[in-house]
């Protein structure tokens, strides 16, 4: 008998403990030996692959080079930029020894690599016409977290990161939008997840970034979580590392940088803005598996060899198509594909041959239709567009149903205790974000594009608004 054992938690019971059920039980990742660094397990890795792909393809249609730098930063290189420094310090890894022996200039596990690409360019940018550097790196970075969860905020992650070098401050700030708009139409087109838009307070922004632009997605339980950034530095970093070039007009000139990156948290994004309380729910773009093929009756003649007839239709359509033709009961099978958020069921029996038909079933709504086998490969692909277009359109409406205006502090408080965006008018002073953090435990999580004021007083201090800001709780 085959027994395998699929409860979870439900969401609104614990969410943080069904958040940890489906990354274990869908076979995304398990622990390691070690605090916060996880194993990727196949399926999980197969999701940051698809996601790799449609990044690594963007960047390249923008004239983006992948590089690879070394995964230790020298101490005294680090040291280089104080600003960067104080930032990050609290989160590095450090190794001391080596070969048995002390290390003299400690060797720091990159946290990030502006240091790294800083040095490089300072070798390797001489003239203007060296100019626009546009060089990006997939790797993973270690930061040393307190606390940790699997994809969300790890010791170790997975991301990539782009760091480019400019002639002109107006050509870094496009750069600096433009890879932001790549990161939302990721969102769109491939996760099916919305995100806010806008640039960080001065309070939020990265580390010696001059400004920080976000990506912010709503999760089911109404939390925020940073989903990627862009970051404009100006020069100050080709000033602290000697980055200089001999202009068209005969000066010496410093270059304008920018740094960009994604991680492993788009997949954290995609369990909590799509999963449900029977486990996964992956957008037809980004799963692995877009359809799996289960027999029934399979040992009845004709059905296995349909299964397989179809499966290769499908393959040579461009699908990710699995057959399991495994010994194990089709309700298993079905609780297995329900669980990894497979978007396409299809099962043949031995009927369906005898009509030429099959069951088509689709994981976001569960509904269940006969289709015919004439033109299936046709049917699974539109399908697929459908799941995409049905799932884009319900995270949409539920961030957009949970951004609300808040005219009050009281109202604040209510929005963020509840779960999702407060949107308020803001003084611009650090105080006030500081309050709000205290007080409820929600940060600023930007300051849209959009800046259509709604009042003139901030509800916190009672000064003149200058900025419309959103709030929210977060990852």
């Amino acid at each position: 008998m085959d027994i395998k054992n699929k409860s979870i938690t439900s969401r609104n019971e614990d969410f943080a403990q069904w958040y940890t059920d489906v990354c274990k039980k869908a076979e995304l990742m398990d622990y390691s030996q070690v605090k916060g660094f996880i194993i990727y397990r196949p399926y999980g890795y197969a999701i940051w692959e698809q996601i790799q792909a449609y990044l690594d393809k963007e960047f390249k249609k923008t004239g983006h080079e992948n590089v690879y730098m070394p995964l230790v930063i020298n101490e005294s290189l680090f040291l280089k930029e104080k600003e960067h420094v104080e930032g990050f310090a609290p989160e590095c890894l450090i190794a001391t020894q080596g070969g048995g022996q002390e290390i003299q200039d400690k060797l720091i596990i990159r946290p990030t690599s502006e240091c790294l690409f800083c040095d490089h360019y300072s070798k390797v940018i001489n003239s203007y016409r060296d100019l626009p550097k546009l060089y990006n790196q997939w790797c993973s970075v270690v930061r040393w977290e307190k606390t940790t969860r699997p994809f969300l905020r790890g010791s170790e992650f997975l991301w990539q990161e782009g760091h480019t070098m400019h002639a002109s401050e107006h050509e870094a700030r496009q750069e600096t939008l433009r890879m932001l708009e790549i990161y939302d139409k990721c969102g769109r087109d491939l996760l099916a997840v919305p995100f806010v838009k806008g640039r960080k307070t001065e309070k939020e922004k990265f580390a010696g970034a001059l400004e920080t632009y976000t990506i912010e997605a709503l999760m089911h339980d109404g939390k925020a979580l940073q989903s990627g950034t862009t970051h404009y530095f100006g020069n100050g970093f080709a000033k602290a590392f000697g980055i200089q070039y001999l202009d068209k007009d005969g000066k010496i000139k410093n270059p304008y940088q920018t740094s960009w990156g994604v991680s492993t948290r788009l997949i954290g994004s995609i369990i909590m803005v799509h999963g449900d309380d029977n486990g996964l729910v992956l957008p037809p773009y980004v799963a692995p598996i877009q359809a799996v093929i289960v027999p029934i009756r399979m040992n009845e003649p004709g059905v296995l060899s349909k299964a397989r007839e179809l499966k290769e239709e499908l393959e040579n359509a461009g699908i990710r198509v699995k057959l399991d033709d495994s010994d194990k009961t089709p309700g298993w099978k079905f609780s297995e594909y329900e669980m990894k958020g497979v978007p396409i069921r299809i099962e043949v029996g031995p009927k369906d041959v005898e009509n030429n038909s099959c069951m088509i079933s689709k994981r976001n709504d569960g509904t269940k239709t006969k289709y015919s086998l004439e033109n299936l490969a046709e049917t699974v692909q539109n399908l697929l567009k459908t799941i995409h277009s049905e799932m884009y359109s319900a995270a949409l409406r539920n961030l957009t149903e949970n951004i609300k205006e808040a005219h009050t502090y009281d109202e604040l408080k209510e929005i963020v205790n509840v779960g999702g965006y407060a949107k308020i008018m803001w003084c611009g002073d650090e105080a006030c974000e500081n309050k709000i953090k205290e007080d409820t435990a929600a940060t600023a999580r930007c300051l849209p594009f959009d800046q259509i004021a709604f009042g003139d007083k901030c509800p916190i201090c009672g000064k003149e608004a200058k900025h419309v800001v959103y709030f929210a709780k977060a990852y």
